[in-house]
């Protein structure tokens, strides 16, 4: 069975290293000096060997990986692609991928994306991993041309109304392509525990379904992902244990690390990439790089979501709204009494998450005056509910005052029964 330990996972694969390649010096006390020449020797090296993989060999090859480290299957990656093969680090804990490319004592490239609007922190880490490596990070960057045009057509904070992709395509995903296509391999740090939504279904390897390498056509760019069985736990040891350079924004909260307008902390029990385009849908919570995570069964439910008739918040005490209705509501000059809203769409998880909440608020204070209203918000009432309602994002909340005229849009994320009680006598005092 697989040593899922940290110290397992390095001196087992370590010690395979050693016997197999003679590289790597197994030794407690070798000081800091020597391993960073170390580094520097292995890293300067180039060896290209394999240019194509056909699905064969990937099958051959994740069988064998199933029993196998990240440690072992860095090993083989860098045997089998040599100076074809490139590590892709963002600035967050896939630094740990280096940390393993370092120990195989073989030659190794590094790239990184730089977009433009990422964290003084990331440009920190950068310079400390090449120093602690000594290597250099191959930096891409977006065409300049592209960045202008998007800027100056819908601003810097578009992505906030219409979704991050089109940014995210200009910024990371076009620079991202252009280097593959360099390459006959490249290495991630994806993991299956990072987004139950988007990444359940990634492989230790394979042909890479979205982009090409330097021959082009299929099979031309191969795809490893050797921390995806690890846990964040046993990353996170391995780095503590080899005193890797990490990136000081997680000290303050932050997992997945991205672009800074799109990242944020999370919170205990959150998914680590609920941090990333927090105001998107879970299952979008990819910029393009790996959008070929989801399985056949979860992108055909991603496709057939918006067709859904299934219904939310059916509590006799939440009343469904047509455009014609809130419409009125909306341009009433004067409330006559206290409604309630929400914006919903019936396949957005966060509203399916809130449905308890809103319908226990329901319950509770419509008896108080309070009335409850629901309005099916996605479809052909988008876009006109952007235009007229505020809709950024589902689920939104509006509160239409008694005795005054407009809404006031709940800011806040916390949606439970006791939050919407305090948003509501916030504005129309205690009920």
């Amino acid at each position: 069975s697989r040593d899922t330990s940290t110290f397992g996972m390095i001196s087992h694969a370590a010690t395979r290293a050693v016997s197999a390649n003679a590289r790597v010096t197994a030794r407690k006390d070798v000081d800091n000096r020597a391993q960073r020449q170390a580094r520097v020797t292995t890293s300067r090296g180039k060896r290209t060997v394999e240019t194509r993989a056909n699905a064969s060999e990937i099958d051959a090859m994740n069988e064998n990986f199933a029993s196998q480290t990240p440690l072992q299957i860095m090993d083989a990656a860098l045997e089998k692609f040599g100076d074809g093969l490139a590590i892709a680090f963002s600035g967050a804990e896939d630094v740990a991928l280096i940390q393993y490319a370092a120990l195989t004592g073989k030659p190794y490239r590094v790239f990184s994306l730089d977009t433009g609007r990422l964290n003084p922190e990331t440009y920190e880490l950068f310079d400390k991993v090449e120093k602690h490596f000594g290597i250099k990070i191959e930096y891409c960057f977006p065409e300049a041309q592209a960045v202008k045009d998007l800027v100056n057509e819908k601003g810097l904070f578009s992505f906030y109304e219409d979704g991050h992709k089109e940014c995210c395509g200009v910024r990371k995903v076009k620079p991202l392509r252009a280097k593959l296509s360099t390459l006959t391999a490249w290495v991630t740090g994806q993991r299956k525990d990072q987004s139950p939504g988007t990444r359940n279904e990634v492989p230790a390897c394979q042909v890479d379904p979205v982009f090409e390498g330097a021959k082009g056509g299929a099979g031309s760019l191969v795809k490893f992902n050797p921390l995806t069985d690890a846990t964040s736990q046993e990353v996170w040891d391995f780095l503590r244990v080899m005193g890797t350079p990490v990136n000081e924004l997680h000290e303050k909260g932050y997992v997945s690390i991205g672009c800074a307008p799109c990242t944020r902390p999370v919170l205990p029990g959150q998914q680590e990439r609920e941090g990333r385009w927090w105001w998107e849908d879970a299952s979008d919570k990819e910029c393009g790089l790996h959008s070929g995570n989801l399985s056949a069964e979860a992108k055909a439910a991603q496709d057939a979501r918006e067709a859904t008739e299934e219904d939310l918040f059916k509590n006799s005490k939440v009343h469904a709204l047509t455009r014609a209705d809130i419409e009125k509501l909306k341009d009433e000059a004067t409330h006559a009494e206290t409604t309630i809203a929400v914006l919903y769409a019936p396949w957005c998880k966060f509203c399916q998450r809130m449905q308890g909440g809103y319908e226990n608020a329901a319950e509770n204070l419509s008896p108080k005056g309070v009335k409850f209203v629901k309005f099916r918000a996605d479809r052909d009432e988008k876009e006109w509910s952007k235009e007229n309602l505020s809709l950024e994002s589902f689920p939104t909340v509006l509160l239409f005052p008694k005795g005054r005229s407009g809404y006031v849009k709940l800011g806040s994320e916390r949606r439970d029964a006791d939050s919407l009680q305090i948003f509501i006598e916030s504005i129309v005092g205690k009920l």
